[in-house]
């Protein structure tokens, strides 16, 4: 480690007290979509911009998506600069600052919307998940800026909309409208990992969600024979869309499991008592495939399989897609994920290695884009549970861990 970087680290390390002020201050701000009974993320966000102020991060640029459905009209998507000395290649730390809601408040052991410190961790929601990676992101700048450090290339922080539930109003937006990113620019997004920050997630499975209603003819449950069942039929097809695990059949060691999923998942209620069959019935598939497989030759499957129930059965089937995302994976040897391994070995001593996921994150709009990013953390994951908590020491190595690759060309 270069002698230049150790006020960096030092500095990093000495400022864990205004890592978990602005914590408790983010945290005190539920950002909650209109979809989970919130007002968006203005109030964080104007909260986040004053501190950033007063603490030397200024150049900052407001990208508002208009959502008529909160008071405010707007969902803020924010922009720190951080001038380097070249600026043909930025470097994105993207994080979002929405969160999900709390849950069952019994089930947490103190006040979600309070941080608790307690034995090296913050309790609250949204102190991981993604606090974690924007706090961790502004003390890496921070960092520069307090040591007189002029990055090797321009630092952009991105902070997102919105990311909770479907990204719309976030990055979905800024790549209809601006014009933010180059293809050569570096993006890293602090939005997932594992517990000792080995992993490089470079690819996604291509996700498919189905709402499929099948609809026959209701009839009492001693007469089969005058109705049509569209619960037997429905379940027919869920076993054989989950077969189409046998048709799209590859395998690709950088994801687990190596294989295509298709899982019937949610179920609504069809008729509320046992002794009638039922003339409608809606049930729901989560499908991730692996990106060899395009979600056009998984929709032909789908149909096949929609037409034989069909004439098995003499139904009418239906079916919606309530989320589909497909992208082309971020290359196992780009320069973000070399560049990210390099720092994780030279901060903390593990080789990093790049990784393919099944569930979906932002990166994945930003690959089909044509820009090439990566999701890496260091965290325990505990997202979207009750007790959601952040380990200190994590956000530390992770600010200096992006300090790193903002330090060096």
């Amino acid at each position: 480690m270069s002698s230049s970087f150790e006020p960096v680290k030092s500095y990093i390390s000495a400022v864990a007290e205004d890592m978990i002020e602005l914590e408790t201050l983010l945290t005190g701000c539920p950002a909650l979509a209109p979809e989970s009974g919130g007002q968006g993320e203005l109030k964080k966000v104007e909260v986040l911009e004053d501190w950033l102020k007063r603490n030397g991060i200024t150049r900052l640029e407001r990208f508002d998506a208009p959502d008529s459905r909160v008071e405010s009209g707007i969902r803020p998507n924010l922009v720190a600069t951080i001038p380097g000395a070249d600026d043909t290649c930025r470097v994105w730390v993207m994080s979002h600052t929405d969160i999900v809601p709390a849950g069952e408040l019994s089930l947490w052991n103190t006040d979600p919307w309070t941080v608790v410190e307690n034995n090296g961790r913050l309790y609250g929601r949204g102190v991981e998940d993604n606090q974690q990676g924007l706090v961790s992101g502004v003390f890496a700048a921070l960092s520069l800026i307090k040591n007189g450090i002029t990055p090797a290339h321009t630092v952009k922080l991105l902070f997102v909309a919105d990311e909770e539930v479907g990204s719309e109003y976030g990055i979905q937006y800024l790549l209809k409208t601006q014009n933010l990113f180059r293809p050569e620019d570096l993006i890293i997004i602090p939005d997932g990992g594992d517990t000792v920050g080995a992993t490089i997630e470079v690819a996604e499975k291509n996700l498919l969600w189905l709402r499929i209603c099948v609809k026959g003819k209701q009839t009492h449950g001693s007469r089969p024979d005058e109705g049509i069942n569209a619960a037997l039929a429905g379940y027919d097809l869920a076993l054989r869309l989950h077969e189409l695990e046998s048709v799209f059949n590859r395998r690709n060691e950088l994801f687990s499991p190596p294989y295509s999923t298709f899982q019937p998942t949610k179920k609504e209620a069809n008729v509320p008592n046992i002794n009638t069959i039922p003339g409608e019935d809606v049930f729901y598939m989560d499908c991730r495939i692996l990106p060899c497989y395009s979600l056009d030759e998984v929709r032909g499957e789908v149909r096949r399989c929609v037409s034989e129930v069909e004439q098995k059965y003499g139904v009418s089937i239906s079916w919606e897609e309530p989320q589909s995302v497909e992208s082309p994976a971020t290359p196992e040897d780009a320069p973000v994920v070399n560049k990210l391994a390099a720092a994780v070995k030279a901060v903390s001593g593990v080789s990093a290695r790049p990784v393919g996921i099944g569930g979906g994150t932002v990166g994945a709009y930003l690959r089909k884009a044509g820009f090439q990013a990566v999701v890496w953390s260091r965290m325990d994951e505990t997202a979207h549970q009750p007790n959601e908590y952040t380990v200190i020491n994590n956000i530390i190595h992770d600010a200096q861990v992006l300090a790193y690759i903002m330090m060096n060309p």
